[in-house]
């Protein structure tokens, strides 16, 4: 997820899209030039700075031993800027994005799709495919094994979008997440704050851990986080 500037007192949103599906409501607004996702009337995302999300990607590809021909999972297609840094790097050999909001996909891809740009050539390359499942379901029956996981469904291990996906983040969802990664493979969580209990549990588990600061707007201050794991 993104974080974005705090506005003016006149930049009112416009709301462009609504629905209601089995995890709540999701709208999409516009600010300005800028495309911005509610989930549950919770700020999740928006169009005015990927560097974070893309980070999750090529940091995620840099620390593979060997990283041509990876299979990459995106945890969550938002706004498109982690698929658009998947695409635009040819080190992957497939990329594999699951997304559990229909309406999400329909912003990328259906009538006009207003977020399509901001996937960049993702929507059109041929190693690209988007899954509609959550995630967390996906693991559970997938029998795939993914050179990197990269997940950033949520504003963080502490500040999850709905309470079921607070599992994904415990010993539970850890013990699915290392049986679904592949040998030398890597494990990269997008968070919006430092979470000392998810890095710990994360410590405790894996032999080499790297936790990396990415500046935000000065309004919020606190730095988006991006925690990378592997074995050795």
């Amino acid at each position: 997820m993104s974080t974005h500037p705090i506005p003016a007192p006149d930049d009112t949103p416009e709301l462009l899209d609504r629905r209601v599906g089995p995890y709540g409501e999701v709208a999409l607004r516009r600010r300005g030039p800028h495309f911005e996702v509610i989930a549950n009337g919770t700020f999740l995302m928006d169009t005015s700075d990927g560097r974070s999300e893309r980070l999750l990607i090529s940091a995620a590809l840099d620390a593979l031993d060997g990283a041509r021909g990876a299979h990459v999972l995106i945890g969550g297609l938002g706004v498109g800027f982690s698929l658009a840094e998947a695409a635009q790097d040819r080190r992957p050999g497939r990329i594999t994005v699951v997304e559990r909001e229909r309406a999400i996909i329909d912003w990328h891809t259906g009538a006009d799709a207003p977020l399509a740009p901001f996937a960049g050539q993702g929507h059109g390359d041929p190693r690209a495919e988007i899954v509609h499942a959550d995630l967390m379901d996906h693991l559970r029956t997938t029998e795939d094994r993914y050179d990197a996981l990269c997940l950033d469904i949520d504003n963080g291990p502490d500040w999850t979008v709905t309470d079921s996906n607070d599992s994904l983040y415990s010993e539970t969802g850890l013990d699915l997440l290392e049986r679904t990664l592949g040998d030398g493979g890597v494990l990269a969580v997008w968070s919006a704050a430092h979470s000392p209990a998810f890095e710990a549990r994360l410590r405790a588990r894996f032999a080499r851990i790297e936790v990396i600061e990415v500046p935000v707007h000065v309004e919020r201050g606190v730095p988006d986080v991006v925690y990378l794991s592997s074995r050795g």
